[in-house]
Parts: structure tokens; C-alpha cells; sequence
């Protein structure tokens, strides 16, 4: 797993998804499970060419409508698709970042995970916030936490993001697995629970459970 060649002393390490048990419950299907490409989004093309056509999706769009309790499927990615999160420290710094109460506000997020090049994530829009606002901080949030790690400035993502508005009779959970499965479709791990950098709230539903 080249991906994780840069993980450094165990003591750095995240917890890996592996040793928690609701990981097996929540992700069930096969990775490669036939999943409705307007549903879901596949690893990111370009940031002009998504690798799905999707309805519903909205490219490189700012102040764009948004629907509040509406559930989008987000992606943006790094200037370039320079593989910034192949760098162990980066991709941590930018998965601490995204646990701050003042980022999401009333918003919740889902279901994340982050890519050496890029960033999918299934977010609901809370009553404060339009999609792009909401956006906006999450990229702007992480961008300083890693840059901070770093010891970098200027810019680190791409201008914009896609976005994809789930339709009401979608299976949200089937988009979930679908998300923090692409390390294994890609070829970064065997497993999901190999990967560290990525979550999705129903793991720690099924463990209160």
C-alpha cells in the first residue's frame, strides 16, 4: 500500500476502521457493487470532466440554489491534482480539521474521504448555510491545517467543486459505502478498514447500537 509507505511511527498512527467492529456492518457490499452512476460518485476526473455524468450535479458552480436538509454529494480537489494527501501528515492534519463544531455549524457531515488529489464527502445542509458557503469552509478550514503541518502557504485546493443533490428515494447508506470505498477501488488498500482517512457517522450508530 504505497499510500501508507509515509505513515511514519506507530505513534502517528490513526486508529485503523479494521479493528472497529461496526466497520463489517456498514460495509457489507462488495466494493465493486453495481451502484447507479447518478447516484454516486466515482473517483474525480478533471475537475471540468466527472468520470459519471450525474444529474443533478452542479460543476465548478458558485452561488449556486441550495435546499436546506437537502443531502449533496460534494467533491473538490487540489490545485492541479497534486497528490498532496499521499503525505501522511498532510492527509491527518486535514482529517483532524474537519471535527470543529464552528466548520459544520447546523450542517452535518455524513460520510467523508480524502484521496491523495482530491476530496468526496456527503454533507446535509443545515438552515445557516448554502452549499457553496458551506463549502467554502471546509476547504478554506483544511487548507490552513494543512498548510499549517506543512509549513506552507498559499493555495491548496482547485477553484470550485461537483455536487450531486441525492433524490429523495436514493439509499443514502449505499451512497456512503459507495464513497469511502474508493481507496480499495483505486488501489490504495485491500480494505476500507486499511485506510485511515475517512469516516461516516452510522459507524458509531451500530457501535452505540
Amino acid at each position: 500500500m504505497p499510500f501508507l509507505q509515509n505513515a511514519g511511527n506507530s505513534g502517528d498512527l490513526i486508529e485503523p476502521r479494521a479493528v472497529r467492529p461496526p466497520v463489517a456492518d456498514f460495509l457489507h457490499e462488495d466494493p465493486k457493487s453495481s451502484i447507479d452512476p447518478a447516484v454516486a460518485c466515482a473517483e474525480a476526473g478533471p475537475m471540468n470532466r466527472p468520470a459519471f455524468p450525474l444529474k443533478g450535479r452542479s460543476s465548478l458552480r458558485k452561488g449556486r440554489s441550495s435546499e436546506i436538509g437537502r443531502i449533496y454529494l460534494v467533491t473538490f480537489c487540489t490545485m492541479q491534482r497534486r497528490p498532496v494527501f499521499s503525505e501522511w501528515p498532510a492527509a491527518r492534519a486535514f482529517s483532524r480539521s474537519l471535527y470543529s463544531r464552528a466548520l459544520l455549524r447546523q450542517s452535518r457531515l455524513l460520510s467523508w474521504v480524502l484521496m491523495p488529489d482530491h476530496w468526496h464527502g456527503l454533507v446535509e445542509l443545515g438552515p445557516s448555510d448554502t452549499l457553496s458557503t458551506l463549502v467554502g469552509r471546509i476547504k478554506g478550514a483544511t487548507a490552513n491545517a494543512v498548510n499549517s503541518e506543512r509549513g506552507s502557504r498559499g493555495g491548496l485546493w482547485a477553484v470550485g467543486f461537483h455536487d450531486h443533490a441525492l433524490r429523495r428515494e436514493e439509499d443514502l447508506r449505499s451512497v456512503a459505502r459507495y464513497v469511502v470505498l474508493n481507496p480499495v477501488r483505486a488501489g490504495l488498500a485491500e480494505k476500507a478498514g486499511h485506510y485511515p482517512f475517512w469516516d461516516a457517522i452510522w459507524l458509531d450508530e451500530e457501535h452505540r447500537g
